[in-house]
């Protein structure tokens, strides 16, 4: 997994009924866009993150 400050980490809910997360990589602290991340979810809280399978990078849009 590879990713880039900007980025959106997805990381979809384990269990029935808890939600999935989401957040903007501020950080990336691997080498060449590797984990962990640095993460700033939209509730607020910020963690460092090693993400798993349950997790997908989504590339931050361009601005036009």
């Amino acid at each position: 997994m590879k990713a880039a400050i900007g980025d959106r980490l997805h990381v979809h809910g384990k269990t029935v009924g808890e939600p999935d997360r989401m957040g903007e990589i501020i950080e990336v602290r691997g080498d060449e866009g590797a984990p962990p991340f640095l993460v700033r979810f939209d509730d607020g809280n910020t963690r460092l993150v090693f993400p798993g399978a349950d997790a997908v990078v989504e590339p931050r849009r361009p601005v036009d």
